[in-house]
């Protein structure tokens, strides 16, 4: 038989699900500045990183090992797994064995919380999936037994990174769907991809371990909107609600998923309200499965890539910062030319390049440059008054971060993300 990739409607392929196959890209044939590579690769092993991969529309484009990790080597992805069991809570969602909406005690039993009954049974399964049980967080975040989990506010009123509460969304699968969590893992996301991997319990917690490969595969499963090659794995309307904000207090987090591009987010341990976006240097419709000490796995549809990266970092139960020192790298590799266009309308594309830059910033486009009404904003969206002409603007006074090109032609106005980087 043929090992064979497959492109999907979206020109994405699908590495075979068996062997090691994998088509691969040249970074310079996409345009990339390849010269930046080796800064990136010094950063990563600098911060004790095992591997990362890079997908374009599926292709490995870039694919580094260090020390003695290799690509059949197991890793743990922490907190990262979180996001693999919402997709499976979606997947049981669908087949009928349980429902968003459900009072969670319908599957855990009475009394699998030390609350009184009536509050108890105000927590359903998609609080436990959006972080906002309101259970006690003060304590051993990971204890799942009933004295662990105490009242703190009423269910679906407080946004808290608890562990317990998800954790036992294992428990929620199994009873609904008759199946051990592995087995049912592993029927309807391992033998469909190709993953390999399994979940481990340790003390309370239940972590996932796999190949960096696997976890890519679930990175371009998630980029292709839950379906894998011609079969829809995660439903689409259940994908959806993932990658949206799922409750107004953290609209930075989805279903079990971290999301950029909001216009607050919070973080473990903390009920601060930090304004802006989770990774400023990332690409505003980026989502991500985040894990402690550096596990990390970006879907980016904007740029039709995943990136993944294992190892051991600062120690951060979600690593975002560490994650946005990444992106700063990670885009001076990339270096494309960001471009959109007007509805499906090929005359009215418009093209800024290169970017990052460092002091001019030249647009072209297949419209009259010189008709398109140009304004640079900061992310605060201050306007920046800088020297521009009908080619290029001149970015050389502004400090370094992200910023925002408004174009404004007769179809209306379309803005484009650019990063100065001196």
């Amino acid at each position: 038989m043929l090992l064979t990739g497959f492109v999907s409607a979206q020109n994405y392929y699908f590495p075979p699900n068996s062997g090691s196959a994998w088509e691969q890209t040249d970074p310079k044939s996409l345009g990339w500045c390849t010269d930046e590579i080796p800064s990136l690769y010094d950063y990563l092993q600098s911060t004790n990183t095992k591997g990362i991969i890079i997908l374009k529309n599926g292709k490995i484009v870039v694919e580094k090992y260090f020390g003695t990790f290799t690509k059949d080597s197991l890793w743990y992805w922490a907190s990262a797994g979180k996001s693999m069991t919402s997709a499976l809570v979606g997947i049981a969602h669908a087949e009928g064995k349980l429902n968003l909406g459900d009072v969670s005690s319908k599957y855990l039993g009475k009394n699998w919380t030390a609350l009184p009954q009536n509050k108890e049974d105000l927590i359903t399964i998609r609080h436990q999936l959006t972080m906002t049980t309101g259970l006690d967080d003060s304590g051993d975040k990971d204890c799942t037994t009933p004295t662990c989990l105490k009242y703190k506010a009423d269910a679906g009123t407080r946004w808290a990174y608890h562990n317990a509460p998800y954790t036992l969304l294992d428990k929620v699968i199994e009873n609904s769907t008759g199946q051990t969590f592995n087995q049912y893992y592993s029927a309807k996301v391992k033998v469909k991809t190709g993953m390999t991997g399994i979940y481990v319990k340790s003390g309370y917690n239940n972590v996932n371990y796999s190949n960096l490969r696997s976890f890519a595969r679930f990175g371009l499963l998630m980029l292709n909107k839950g379906k894998w090659m011609n079969e829809q794995i995660v439903p689409v309307d259940y994908f959806d609600e993932i990658i949206s904000s799922s409750q107004n207090i953290n609209p930075s987090y989805g279903y079990l998923w971290w999301l950029n591009g909001k216009s607050r987010y919070m973080l473990p341990s903390s009920q601060f309200v930090f304004s802006g976006d989770l990774l400023p240097e990332a690409p505003a419709n980026t989502y991500s499965a985040l894990g402690k000490n550096g596990q990390i796995l970006n879907v980016v549809p904007e740029l039709d890539l995943v990136f993944v990266r294992m190892g051991n970092s600062d120690g951060s139960p979600v690593p975002t910062t560490y994650n946005n020192e990444i992106w700063k790298r990670l885009n001076k590799v990339i270096c494309e030319s960001t471009s959109i266009s007007d509805g499906n309308t090929e005359p009215n594309k418009i093209k800024i390049f290169p970017n990052p830059a460092a002091d001019k910033i030249y647009i072209s486009s297949n419209h009259p440059v010189s008709q398109i009404e140009k304004q640079v904003v900061d992310a605060l969206g201050n306007t920046m008054q800088i020297p521009s002409n009908d080619s290029f603007l001149d970015v050389s006074s502004l400090a370094n971060g992200m910023y925002f090109l408004q174009c404004k032609t007769e179809n209306g106005v379309r803005v484009l993300r650019f990063l100065v980087s001196h």
